[in-house]
């Protein structure tokens, strides 16, 4: 559930800021013991599920064969570095066999041109851990943008949404003495000067939200008492999360609060002269500074000076304009994407004067420049690869000091299932982009054979639901075959590379198959907003047409079919398995939440109110008791093989979830198995280790399960 936010909480006994009053009395619910996250009695219990997985899977003659071939893409040392760029320098995070927990470092662009690049490694995570006797997982730097030489370091302990943030000094290569340092927490920071941060975080009752996210900022300033810093914006206890920050562009200084009033409704104020400002925008629209333009991203459509632009559609404003107290009708605005039913806007990134826009059409990608031209916007394409995964991601640092050279420079990602990533350095001034291939990823399994096919089901509604067939060019008799999905919070599923998954499922003989269902983003806001709450089914629906269509393409059988999603994806392929259990040949449900009546009274729950609806309100809870995978669990149905995964530090979807579903499943006789790593947070390893581990297990379970390939 990629865009779930983490809250400030790290189990279920020490919950800030909401009861842990039960929805439903304790006999309603005998398994509400494996709620808690410590406690000896559910530890115990995952102690003896663990070795029973491991008894049937790590057995396996081709278990240990199939892990280190994952492990191997994971520790490739010819992975590309993923780079973020801060003054005069490249910054990257990396991991590899040599350095399991990572290592923060730094290089020039002209060194990251090279095949093999000097970096000067900043810090290394390993030495950190074993000095500090930390179990610590690399969370990210919040930097200030140019040459500042400090920086606020978040660390994870082994993984969870909750860090510690440590000033650090790049130039010294340690943490400051004395320096800015909150403890653990799911907190927000950003820097307003180099002795100045704003905060949200825990301070204890009141300063979190029902969902446990801030619900405070306050202003902190060097060498003064925390005690001391004063509370300048507050959002109310119902809200999701509020947030600051902070644009120090020359000239165009501003800072912006948010409330999240939901996970998709927001209000947004400008602080000037000492007061707020409230941007006049439909509620659920987002909003982005960029110099003098103020880009506004619809969810909904929005009527304005007697034009109605559709949801999905990019709009720029004049800034001042906006914030200078006239209403959006007398404002003009200039359109930057309008969709069509065949095209979204998938994201948009900003150099100094265009606008780099990724456009999704039938689920491929294109890259789109805007730029204003008169008293307009010109609007351009890039010719890229296609019909992958193209993203973009600009340069431009406004804090460099004098001319910068990279005002108009952009990295072009582009992949797709068969093809591995490939990275370019572009140019939005040129016409053609000036495309300059830097990096590369190896091939990592052969794609010889192997075909992409995008196909067309129809869902009960007689809706249109792409999705990707990934195997050989001629198809002959069914192979073992792997659906996944995940249709949720407007998450599209773009092609990817499958690295590790073509060498142990694809080179092993099976077939992979992504379903483009509603809930996604794919075909933007009202894609996702058709399986909204009451309207949860129809991502079912989709899911299900997909695999009857497989089926009746003769792709493939329900017994070597399985399916696998994590997250809202594994809710998604529990309830899909259960209300039609004949389709399907095997299960894997990845850290998902399943207990739809208890899910908002855990970690982060209550704040995918917005997604799912809320259960102690009579009508949502008549709408998702239907499809509650915990509770629609019965004696005496047929049900295919289960493998649930999760984390025990897992501090956004709890993992009371997964051991609560196969507690139950056992309870009634059903073929389960069960694997909790104890790092990872919500992505289920803190290391490529744990990963490949992990994944090798579940890949051994769908083989175990829908049988050999037809070689």
């Amino acid at each position: 559930m990629h865009r779930l936010a983490g809250l400030a909480c790290a189990s279920v006994l020490t919950f800030p800021g909401r009861a842990m009053t039960p929805v439903v009395p304790a006999t309603d619910d005998p398994y509400l013991w494996l709620e808690e996250v410590d406690g000896a009695r559910a530890l115990a219990w995952v102690h003896e599920r663990n070795a029973r997985t491991r008894e049937v899977l790590e057995a396996d003659p081709a278990f240990a064969a199939r892990r280190d071939a994952i492990r191997e893409v994971l520790d490739s040392k010819a992975q590309i570095p993923q780079v973020v760029r801060r003054g005069a320098y490249l910054y990257n995070f990396w991991r590899d066999a040599d350095h399991v927990r990572g290592l923060w470092r730094r290089t020039t662009l002209a060194e990251y041109r090279r095949d093999d690049p000097a970096w000067d490694v900043l810090l290394d995570l390993d030495a950190l851990a074993r000095a500090e006797g930390e179990n610590w997982v690399w969370a990210g730097a919040v930097a200030p943008g140019g040459d500042a030489e400090r920086v606020l370091v978040e660390l994870s302990r082994g993984g969870a949404d909750a860090v510690v943030v440590r000033e650090f000094d790049l130039a010294r290569r340690r943490f400051v003495e004395g320096g800015f340092v909150l403890p653990e927490a799911k907190s927000d920071v950003v820097w307003l000067d180099a002795d100045t941060v704003y905060v949200g975080t825990d301070t204890g009752p009141g300063s979190l939200t029902d969902s446990g996210y801030p619900r405070q900022i306050r202003r902190w300033q060097r060498d003064r008492p925390w005690a001391e810093a004063p509370v300048v914006f507050e959002g109310e206890a119902g809200d999701v999360a509020v947030s600051a920050w902070v644009d120090r562009t020359p000239g165009f200084e501003r800072t912006v609060f948010r409330r999240e009033v939901d996970f998709y409704r927001n209000e947004a104020f400008v602080l000037a002269g000492g007061a707020l400002r409230r941007i006049d925008k439909p509620a659920d629209a987002q909003v982005t500074f960029w110099r003098g333009h103020l880009l506004l991203e619809l969810r909904s459509d929005w009527t304005v000076g007697g034009t109605t632009w559709p949801a999905g559609s990019l709009l720029a404003a004049d800034a001042a304009a906006s914030l200078g107290g006239r209403p959006a009708g007398e404002r003009r605005l200039h359109p930057l994407f309008v969709p069509t039913p065949a095209r979204a806007l998938a994201g948009f990134s900003t150099t100094r004067t265009r606008v780099l826009l990724e456009v999704l059409e039938d689920v491929a990608s294109r890259i789109e420049i805007r730029e204003p031209a008169g008293d307009g916007w010109a609007a351009r394409t890039l010719p890229t690869p296609s019909p992958g995964s193209a993203s973009v991601a600009a340069l431009h640092d406004p804090l460099v000091a004098g001319d910068d050279p990279l005002a108009e420079a952009f990295w072009l990602h582009y992949a797709d299932f068969l093809t591995p990533d490939t990275l370019w350095l572009g140019d939005a001034a040129a016409a053609d982009g000036a495309l300059e291939r830097v990096k590369a990823l190896p091939a990592f399994f052969d794609p010889a054979g192997l075909a992409v096919r995008q196909h067309f089901a129809r869902s009960r509604d007689g809706t249109r639901v792409p999705y990707f067939v990934i195997g050989p060019c001629e198809p002959g008799p069914p192979r073992p075959t792997l659906l996944y999905g995940y249709g949720g919070f407007e998450i599209s599923l773009a092609p990817w590379y499958l690295g590790a998954t073509g060498r142990v499922w694809l080179r092993e003989g099976g077939v992979y198959v992504v379903a483009n269902i509603r809930g996604g983003g794919e075909y933007g806001p009202a894609w996702h907003q058709a399986a909204l709450k009451a309207r949860r089914q129809n991502a079912f629906d989709d899911f299900v047409a997909v695999a009857e269509d497989l089926i009746a393409r003769g792709l493939a059988t329900p017994r070597r079919l399985g399916i696998q999603g994590g997250s809202n994806g594994g809710l998604l392929v529990a309830a899909v398995a259960l209300q039609r259990p004949e389709l399907f040949g095997a299960v894997v449900s990845q850290v998902p939440l399943l207990d739809m009546r208890r899910y908002h009274r855990l970690l982060a729950g209550a704040s995918w109110i917005a997604e799912y609806g809320d259960p102690d309100d009579p009508a949502d809870w008549a709408v998702l008791q239907r499809y509650s995978p915990y509770h629609r669990v019965r004696a005496g149905t047929a049900l295919p093989p289960m493998l649930f995964t999760t984390s025990t530090r897992d501090d956004r979807v709890h993992p009371g979830h997964a051991r609560k579903m196969v507690a139950r499943l056992l309870e009634l006789g059903h073929d389960v198995l069960y694997w909790e790593n104890v790092e990872g947070g919500h992505a289920g390893a803190a290391d490529n280790a744990q990963r490949a581990h992990m994944r090798a297990l579940e890949f051994t379970f769908l083989w175990q399960r829908l049988g050999g390939a037809a070689r």
